[in-house]
């Protein structure tokens, strides 16, 4: 009975710091998007994970789903992102690892459709950032 308890024990602190990393996470890219001018960019009002709500909302058009987590589950989080965006929402997922920068998963669809509607400059832009990633 014991080492049941224990294990149970370790469950539940496992998922209290999984939440709070969470909420830490929402947090980050909220202020990130607000210093990148979305300035009603702000956590959205999750309590239980299951009502669809965005994690991170204000964007206009954009269902964001925010991940800090070490194992990518890219098609998972983009099923749930789809699934829980609202029509005319764009489907959002904005993730990080430890140490590493916020990377965006989006459908190959809709970045053709934001690339069309990018600037030559802008388009030149993101081109040299990729050639200065990836020589």
């Amino acid at each position: 009975l014991q080492k049941n308890t224990k294990e149970v024990s370790i469950m539940v602190a496992s998922k209290i710091n999984s939440r709070a990393k969470g909420k830490k996470a929402e947090l980050e890219l909220a202020q990130l998007l607000r210093n990148q001018g979305h300035l009603d960019a702000r956590r959205g009002q999750q309590y239980s994970g299951t009502n669809g709500d965005a994690d991170v909302i204000g964007v206009k058009g954009i269902h964001i789903e925010c991940k800090r987590q070490e194992k990518v589950y890219d098609e998972k989080w983009m099923k749930q992102a789809e699934d829980d965006a609202r029509h005319g929402e764009l489907p959002v997922v904005i993730y990080r690892r430890n140490r590493e920068q916020w990377k965006v998963l989006i459908r190959q669809d809709l970045a053709d459709i934001i690339w069309q509607t990018l600037t030559e400059e802008q388009k030149t832009s993101i081109r040299d950032r990729i050639k200065f990633m990836h020589p």
